[in-house]
């Protein structure tokens, strides 16, 4: 059965599920689907199309030519406060997140990007106890492939959860 919303959800958990599955089973889809839906519609910090010029990858090339690295970040927090008293230190500068994005990409070489953005993540989240969660795309736009490309990357998403 495909759950499309909370109403559906609900509908099913009460009407519709198994007599001898018991309701706190279904808690933990319950919780997901709410999760989920607040980093859909959630308030959030953007910042697209960042841009450095680091040392990583698992080539030798890469890591003595360097390369140009992409990257988006997304950091959910709740954005009430500052939206109404017009005060940045009610929310968290997005300079304070790009100089988190440049310090990894520009410092120490990692072999995979799946570890750049993940340290990007993890440290935003450290730093900054008011983000709930963030997701990191970096792509790089020059690879050796056979093909053309835009640029090949990753993207995660981080919860507060996961420290």
């Amino acid at each position: 059965m495909v759950i499309f919303n909370k109403e559906h959800m609900l509908y099913f958990i009460l009407f519709l599920k198994p007599k001898n599955t018991p309701l706190h089973f279904y808690l933990p889809l319950i919780s997901a689907k709410m999760e989920s839906d607040a980093l859909t519609w959630g308030d959030k910090l953007i910042l697209r199309g960042l841009s450095f010029h680091g040392f990583h990858g698992a080539k030798p090339e890469e890591r003595t030519l360097g390369q140009k690295f992409l990257v988006d970040i997304d950091a959910w927090m709740d954005l009430k406060a500052a939206g109404k008293s017009d005060h940045l230190p009610d929310t968290v500068s997005y300079t304070q997140i790009y100089n988190i994005a440049k310090e990894v990409l520009e410092g120490s070489p990692h072999n995979l990007l799946e570890s750049v953005a993940h340290k990007i993540a993890i440290t935003t989240l450290t730093n900054h106890k008011q983000i709930s969660a963030v997701r990191v795309k970096v792509g790089k736009p020059h690879v050796a492939v056979r093909g053309p490309v835009d640029y090949l990357g990753v993207e995660i998403l981080r919860r507060r959860s996961d420290l």
